[in-house]
């Protein structure tokens, strides 16, 4: 099997304070997969917004991540089955750009935790690691 796509929620679980989520977060991307710039931007989102991360906190968060997982770029065919993908599935568009990254990657899993667990899309399946 090849590697996992891994969502953004699994990156910002290797923050928590929930030692078990952690863990698993920190396996997971130790283990190294695939992620998109979409994943990365989100992390650096919440990072800055919601937990109010300095700036060099942020980057050796990403730097962290990088090392062990393969990032893939936001393309126009990733935006167009992305728009596809959120029409169909009511998707938000961010999730559905993350889902189009991984199908366009060739994964065949995607990591999630919040996402439909067991939903299958064109040969991706997604999975909460969590439950």
């Amino acid at each position: 099997m090849n590697k996992p796509f891994i969502d953004s929620n699994i990156v910002l679980y290797l923050l928590s304070g929930d030692a078990a989520k952690a863990d698993r977060a920190e396996e997971i991307v130790t283990a190294g997969g695939l992620m998109s710039v979409q994943v990365l931007n989100e992390v650096v989102s919440v990072c800055r917004r919601k937990l109010k991360m300095p700036w060099e906190e942020i980057e050796f968060l990403l730097l962290a991540v990088k090392t062990f997982c393969e990032i893939h770029p936001l393309t126009v065919a990733s935006h167009d089955k992305a728009v596809e993908i959120a029409k169909h599935f009511q998707f938000s568009f961010y999730d559905a750009h993350i889902v189009a990254s991984a199908i366009l990657s060739g994964a065949e899993l995607l990591l999630s935790e919040d996402m439909h667990t067991g939903m299958r899309i064109d040969g991706l399946t997604i999975q909460n690691p969590f439950s």
